[in-house]
């Protein structure tokens, strides 16, 4: 039996190193388009859930199978990964000095064990100027974060207030990943 990880994003396997965990990578191909008329919190479950279906399918059915996906939204709209500069500068303009929500969900699947969780934390950014959105930009952080920023990296300088799992802003919120690894015998301490 192996922990496998289903995603290729650095951020959340060093939130499993951090944890102590020892796993493999096998990253989850899956259509993320948005469907017509789906929630904000819906959209995100059902990327877990898709990730962990897909993970095992490829893995070997004792593996203990970890799913994650995170959205940012603002207005009920999701703010994805940005597609160019503009996007990304555009993003961040909306984002400047508001409050907005980020969702991840988390799957664990073993077996016929299917667990989910959501964590649902919300993020106030102050006032970004376009020099500092543009100069952000430039570093290439935002290029592959949902909503142009990564709370982990420089991005943290535009937050103001944060209620809510900071590992799950980052990704991987581990207090609801530790009590669905438990439902699987796997404890952390």
């Amino acid at each position: 039996m192996s922990i496998v990880l289903a995603s290729a994003s650095p951020r959340r396997a060093e939130l499993l190193q951090q944890i102590g965990l020892n796993f493999k990578v096998s990253p989850s191909d899956i259509d993320e388009s948005v469907h017509t008329n789906e929630s904000v919190v819906d959209y995100v479950q059902r990327m877990a859930l898709s990730k962990a279906t897909v993970a095992r399918q490829q893995n070997v059915p004792q593996d203990i199978i970890i799913a994650a996906d995170t959205t940012v939204s603002i207005d009920s709209v999701i703010l994805g990964k940005p597609e160019d500069e503009t996007h990304c500068l555009e993003m961040l303009a909306r984002l400047s000095g508001r409050t907005h929500m980020v969702h991840t969900a988390v799957v664990v699947s073993h077996l016929d064990y299917v667990g989910k969780a959501l964590s649902s934390s919300e993020v106030l950014f102050r006032t970004i100027e376009a020099s500092e959105a543009k100069n952000y930009w430039l570093t290439g952080e935002p290029k592959d974060k949902a909503g142009s920023y990564a709370i982990q990296g420089k991005g943290a300088v535009f937050v103001s207030k944060l209620s809510g799992s900071y590992s799950g802003v980052v990704g991987l919120p581990l207090y609801e990943l530790t009590q669905l690894l438990r439902d699987t015998d796997v404890s952390i301490l």
